[in-house]
């Protein structure tokens, strides 16, 4: 065993988007299935994000165009209608969102899409600034130097505080960064347990190179890891099928594990996994009920050490490590 093996590796303290940006928590609270019309319920559940510590806000404005949703945008208008009834809300929140996706095309990151796609973000969330501003997924057809152009502009407005992307590679990131006067704050991966691309394709590398913060989206892999509870003995209350498919039973078995020696459940554990990598990765939690969101800061009181992440890697993997 290395010497440093036991020492515990889950990263809790804030991470800083930008040299100057805002601290925000190691969790943070993701608006996908926020699609639900009662203000008052809404309002709950972001205030009870914000007690957790969860001050980063995570929206897209393409967000409701499934969940339930009302169509596009719809999600963003709900949290708008929140900080509309309680303002007092806004000033404990990094507010980020996303765009860039125009259905039915589906990307356009062009100058003209994207200003016009911030400008109605800003109008339905009922703000006059939008604190991470991020390009949803690339648009392999505008250039990089007309996208920064563009994000460079919603800057200097001040409709925009940071600029980050979204499920880019680490050429495209670079592409992009090349070309703007502003640094790139934040990336945001796809990066959970089950899903360790962005640790074998470059994304967390470049993360560790210019110092951008990564988002990672689905760190529960969709629900997929927790088809049950390793305490309870029982399947997870749902808020989506597919719990355990695509999931290798040996992972499961790893984090039972290690749920039961930490006594937590096997959320946090998933989440402490994320919260591990040296990169000091913010993890989205989804989840739309308080008692989960509460249930979630149990992920950090978690202790993992260096052979508990890799024994999570070869178990998600199947093979082992050479």
């Amino acid at each position: 065993m290395n010497s440093d093996a036991r020492a515990g590796l889950v990263r809790t303290t804030p991470r800083r988007l930008g040299p100057n940006g805002p601290d925000v928590g190691p969790l943070a609270l993701g608006l996908w299935r926020f699609t639900g019309s009662d203000v008052g319920a809404n309002a709950a559940l972001v205030e009870a994000g914000l007690d957790s510590g969860m001050n980063l806000v995570d929206l897209a404005d393409v967000y409701g165009l499934d969940w339930g949703g009302t169509g596009f945008g719809s999600c963003e208008a709900n949290l708008g209608a929140v900080l509309d009834a309680r303002p007092e809300l806004r000033e404990q929140m990094v507010l980020a969102t996303k765009g860039g996706i125009v259905p039915p095309l589906p990307y356009d990151s062009g100058a003209a899409a994207l200003r016009e796609a911030c400008d109605a973000s800003l109008q339905r969330l009922r703000t006059d600034r939008i604190d991470l501003y991020q390009i949803h997924r690339p648009d392999m057809f505008t250039h990089p130097a007309e996208l920064a152009d563009t994000l460079d502009g919603l800057i200097a407005s001040g409709k925009v505080g940071a600029v980050g992307v979204s499920n880019y590679t680490p050429a495209q990131t670079r592409a992009l960064a090349a070309h703007l006067d502003h640094p790139l704050v934040s990336t945001q991966p796809e990066f959970s347990a089950a899903c360790l691309d962005p640790m074998r394709d470059g994304t967390l590398d470049l993360c560790a190179e210019a110092g951008v913060v990564p988002l990672a989206w689905s760190p529960l892999a969709g629900g997929r890891l927790m088809r049950q509870s390793p305490l309870a003995g029982r399947r997870l209350p749902s808020e989506g099928e597919g719990e355990g498919e695509g999931v290798r039973p040996e992972l499961l078995e790893t984090l039972d594990r290690l749920a039961e020696r930490e006594g937590v459940d096997r959320a946090a554990v998933c989440l402490a996994f994320v919260l591990a990598h040296p990169t000091a990765p913010v993890a989205i939690v989804g989840t739309q009920r308080i008692d989960r969101l509460t249930a979630a800061q149990a992920a950090l009181r978690v202790h993992l050490d260096r052979n508990d992440v890799y024994d999570v890697v070869e178990a998600s993997e199947g093979v082992p490590l050479p």
